[in-house]
């Protein structure tokens, strides 16, 4: 079995509080003020993973502003 990779998205907008449990395994971190953006970043143990959390992102109307793998393997 392969190492989950660890991966960096970034979206406009802020992820509300009350969609913070759909995104439990990843670290959420917001930054700037005009406009807002939201960073998820953590191990997805496959494409299927990383696909899942676009399709959530999706859903919530937050424009896909990065999607980026990180050096080295998962955590």
């Amino acid at each position: 079995m392969t190492q989950p990779w660890r991966y960096q998205i970034q979206v406009q907008g802020q992820l509300g509080e009350r969609w913070a449990h759909w995104f439990d395994d990843l670290n959420v971190t917001k930054s700037g003020t005009e406009p807002e953006i939201t960073t998820l970043t953590g191990a997805m143990v496959d494409q299927a993973a990383l696909l899942g959390v676009l399709h959530k992102l999706y859903t919530l109307g937050l424009p896909l502003l990065l999607v980026r793998r990180e050096e080295g393997e998962g955590d």
